[in-house]
């Protein structure tokens, strides 16, 4: 079977799914609905299949498209269309997370597994309420317990929801630690050179004029060698003119 036979029936599959499919369960489900039991169709032109019809729906034609996200494949409308689909949606659309939850989650997506403690360790703050919340909103999950600890605490993960909520594919798409500290940076000031020479420049003659040493380069008395102080000739002379 070609690609173009194809093509349509892994629409409708994408199309209709609550959820991202995987190329190898669009393969599975395709072979089940077409009955190929002898000639299945291979991974290979699944996964080309989607590339097509990825490049179809980019098109400005359409206010959706077909990529992957979640790990699988989904039918997401456009940026460009977000405030007209979330009149539809209402607050829900919009609903955001809050501050302490963002915090929470992040220390799961880059410590995962991760333990309640260990995340109160970090946060510094009781976590019961946000690790609570996350579960609820299925962006994190229980996956196992931590046989090492002491009374062998639940640890935590993110879910294939967090994946798809943040729009990546696995959690090593997750921005690098340094590289979010590098955008924080802040950056010097750069003075120009001829800048800084003429403020060094303008310094220097504030400090002459203000310099009360300045003055007593050319005193008015002097000092002679019995001790006696002594008017200067030329202040003598003017006083004498």
């Amino acid at each position: 079977m070609e690609i173009k036979d194809i093509i349509p029936h892994i629409e409708s599959l994408v199309f209709a799914s609550d959820k991202p499919l995987s190329s190898s369960e669009i393969t599975e489900l395709v072979n089940i609905a077409l009955g190929f039991m002898e000639d299945k169709i291979a991974l290979d032109l699944v996964e080309s299949a989607m590339e097509e019809i990825a490049e179809k729906y980019n098109s400005d034609l359409y206010p959706f498209e077909v990529r992957l996200s979640g790990g699988g494949w989904q039918f997401l409308t456009k940026k460009e269309y977000h405030k007209t689909v979330a009149q539809l949606n209402g607050e829900r659309f919009l609903k955001r997370l809050s501050a302490a939850s963002l915090e929470t989650l992040a220390i799961i997506a880059y410590k995962q597994p991760i333990t309640k403690g260990e995340i109160e360790a970090i946060r510094g703050v009781n976590s019961d309420y946000t690790v609570q919340k996350l579960l609820e909103k299925e962006l994190v999950i229980i996956s196992g317990r931590n046989e090492k600890m002491p009374g062998q605490p639940l640890i935590y993960s993110t879910s294939k929801n967090f994946m798809d909520y943040f729009g990546i594919n696995s959690a090593d798409e997750l921005p690098k630690i340094r590289e979010v500290l590098a955008e924080q940076m802040i950056e010097p000031t750069i003075i120009q050179h001829t800048e800084f020479e003429e403020n060094e420049n303008t310094e220097e003659t504030r400090e002459e004029n203000n310099d009360p040493e300045s003055e007593e380069e050319n005193p008015m008395f002097s000092v002679a060698e019995t001790g006696e102080f002594m008017l200067k000739k030329e202040s003598a002379g003017e006083e004498e003119s």
